[in-house]
């Protein structure tokens, strides 16, 4: 059995601590065999550097996806050139920089595919993710029966669709963007792990991420904003998914929602320390 830990859009220093503290502790406790995060807010809540991306997967992360944020950082342009294990939608149009997939390998040499895909439901209109996505599995099946799809998107239509799409053709198809973790996981008819939207990895006393007033104060006036990450509360949304290798089937999906003092008594755990209280 395969199990794939993929945590949410991380945001900001707040979502970067949880990682760098907690991932460990983490892993072991779901017996994690490879992780992936997508990182496309992780610089200030906006883009990825590569100071901040070498960092992730020191800390643990496997693969890095990504999403509308990817270009944010103009460092990116060129990181996401040097860097495969960081991935941008797969459906931006021939001659962007960087890959839409990558073949990884856990530690134990097994192989796994992750595509990264965006909608186009209130988002750019690039090329079309039903057509592309199909393509970038079919490439990857040939080397591993495992493949694992973030696909970044707004409407809930739009990744519904995509998880009925793609069933039996990926093991899983989890949804990004929104920041808010949906409760609709399931294993659709042909094997295929799916869930709307896996949520934030950051500052949860926020709107989405953002500190409170100045997005309240959006709404309120239609007036430009500064916007900058909250701190308050920070939380991590994670799926695990676990998947038969042989026919790369999913068996198993499980929703994961821990604050920083949870994570921390995993981590305690991990370390073979005193732990305070029970997870």
């Amino acid at each position: 059995m395969m199990r794939i830990l993929f945590i949410g859009d991380i945001v900001g220093r707040p979502g970067r601590e949880l990682v760098r503290t907690g991932l460990r502790g983490l892993v072991e406790h779901y017996r994690a065999d490879l992780v992936i995060a997508n990182a496309e807010n992780a610089a200030a809540g906006f883009g990825i550097t590569r100071e901040i991306g070498d960092q992730l997967l020191e800390w643990g992360v496997d693969v890095m996806t990504s999403g509308n944020h990817i270009w944010d950082k103009k460092e990116a342009l060129d990181y996401i050139g040097a860097e495969p294990r960081l991935l941008r939608p797969a459906n931006y149009p021939a001659g962007a920089p960087g890959n839409g997939s990558y073949l990884a390998r856990t530690r134990d040499g097994r192989s796994v595919g992750v595509v990264n895909a965006m909608g186009r439901v209130f988002m750019l209109n690039i090329d079309d993710p039903f057509r592309v996505l199909p393509r970038e599995i079919d490439a990857l099946k040939p080397r591993t029966r495992i493949v694992f799809v973030d696909f970044h998107a707004e409407a809930t239509s739009e990744k519904i669709a995509m998880g009925w799409h793609l069933d039996g053709k990926a093991t899983a198809v989890i949804g990004t963007h929104t920041h808010v973790q949906t409760a609709d996981e399931r294993i659709l008819p042909k094997g295929t792990a799916y869930l709307t939207d896996v949520g934030m990895t950051g500052p949860h006393d926020s709107i989405i991420g953002v500190e409170v007033e100045a997005a309240l104060n959006k709404f309120l006036t239609a007036l430009p904003q500064k916007f900058e990450t909250a701190t308050g509360n920070p939380r991590l949304n994670a799926i695990l998914v676990e998947a038969d290798e042989a026919s790369g089937r999913a068996t198993d999906i499980e929703r994961i929602s821990l604050s920083a003092g949870e994570l921390q008594e995993l981590a305690d755990i991990a370390d073979d320390r005193p732990v305070r209280s029970s997870v």
